[in-house]
């Protein structure tokens, strides 16, 4: 029998996200598993979050809601460290140790949890926060000089670092280059799916599904212009008929306090009507866990855009839903979907999306029975099972804890 854990987990924003979705994962996981599991958080919003946070499966606490998450829509990342911080000093101070804590995002309280001698810190980096910072101006390469180097400073202070794919883990070694130079290697532990909340597909209508937040880096334009593409292929390629009954629609977290959430919606409802296919394409913002596998469950195939993903949650949803996932051929997709057998990976062009689109739109057929492989493949490498599993044997090695 495995030794019961006491495990903390520090996130500095409980939304609705894939790295939300994956530190909900672990905590289910982990209780399954037996382990007494807290989620210590700066902001859960209730009405907006994933349900196992609100179910009682395991207690959620919030401090430093009242910190800003900006100053005038600037200092994004010195309000998060500071907003981690200050959750991190009241795990500290006001709760008993804890066997391990898992951090996830931000590193710059790894230090100090690391006063607690008899607590193990393990890291997730979903992806080096300097590499999606701007360093465009003199002003934010010296605003983000001090934070990047803390970055890898405190990463390397963890006790385990685990990345998301092997492309983060190869990212990681070229872009931490001081911690790669001292032997440290992050594990790579994959995110995964509940497959078991999908069931068989109840059609396949002719409406590709795009599931991403409305940020501009999630590049949701792509999927806009394949589409609108669609028109534009030569006659013979399509049928008329099939063309005419295509759709899209564009699913995601969408929250009005974030100015970009808000202006990449007009961005793209303005692109639409520019590309005239602005009435066969639906918007829907912020749909529910019911929704979104409703929408799945209807869907031809998804269309995933994001370029360099580190790795990407949403074809392995697609994939768990026995949908195809059309993606870019780079990062985090080319570890999860097999090209021609549960998708296609595209060079990221409007040209070579709307060719794959096609292909689906001729012979529906061909989507379903990718589907079938998709499921199949899903559930055999990327559970939530398997998931737990990785992530408990990591915890255990890291505490140094064996079975009675």
């Amino acid at each position: 029998m495995e030794r019961k854990l006491k495990i903390a987990i520090i996130h500095p924003d409980l939304g609705i996200g894939g790295a939300e979705r994956l530190i909900v994962d672990a905590a289910v996981e982990l209780v399954s598993h037996g382990h007494d599991v807290h989620i210590f958080t700066a902001h859960h919003d209730k009405n907006r979050c994933f349900e196992e946070t609100v179910s009682g499966t395991f207690p959620v606490t919030v401090y430093g809601s009242f910190l800003p998450r900006h100053v005038f829509y600037r200092f994004h990342a010195l309000c998060a460290y500071l907003r981690c911080i200050f959750v991190a000093l009241c795990v500290l101070f006001l709760w008993p140790s804890f066997d391990v804590i898992l951090a996830d995002q931000v590193s710059v309280v790894i230090p100090l949890l690391k006063l607690k001698k008899s607590m193990k810190v393990v890291f997730y980096c979903h992806f080096p926060d300097l590499l999606l910072a701007h360093h465009t101006t003199v002003l934010r390469r010296l605003y983000r000089k001090p934070i990047d180097f803390v970055e890898e400073i405190t990463t390397g202070m963890a006790d385990m670092i685990l990345v998301n794919s092997k492309f983060t883990a190869s990212t990681f070694a070229n872009t931490f280059k001081r911690l790669h130079a001292r032997g440290i290697r992050p594990a790579v532990l994959y995110p995964a799916v509940n497959v078991d909340q999908f069931d068989e597909p109840h059609s396949y209508k002719l409406n590709f599904l795009s599931i991403n937040r409305f940020e501009r880096k999630k590049n949701i334009e792509l999927a806009v212009s394949a589409f609108a593409r669609l028109h534009t292929l030569e006659e013979h390629a399509l049928q008329s008929q099939k063309l005419n009954e295509a759709t899209l629609t564009i699913a995601g977290g969408y929250d009005s306090r974030l100015r970009e959430n808000v202006e990449y919606l007009d961005v793209l409802k303005h692109l639409a009507a520019r590309e005239g296919v602005s009435s066969r394409i639906s918007f829907v913002t912020s749909c529910s866990t019911a929704e979104r596998n409703k929408l799945l469950s209807q869907c031809l195939c998804v269309i995933y855009t994001p370029k360099d993903e580190h790795f990407g949650i949403v074809p392995l949803e697609a994939m768990a839903a026995h949908k195809p996932v059309i993606a870019c051929n780079s990062g985090g997709p080319v570890e999860t979907v097999k090209d021609a057998e549960t998708g296609f990976l595209c060079d990221p062009t409007p040209e070579d999306f709307s060719l794959a689109m096609a292909k689906l739109i001729q012979d529906p057929q061909m989507a379903s029975r990718m589907g079938g492989e998709a499921r199949k493949h899903v559930a055999e490498s990327f559970s939530t099972k398997t998931f737990g599993q990785h992530l408990n044997q990591y915890l255990m090695s890291i505490t140094g804890s064996k079975e009675d």
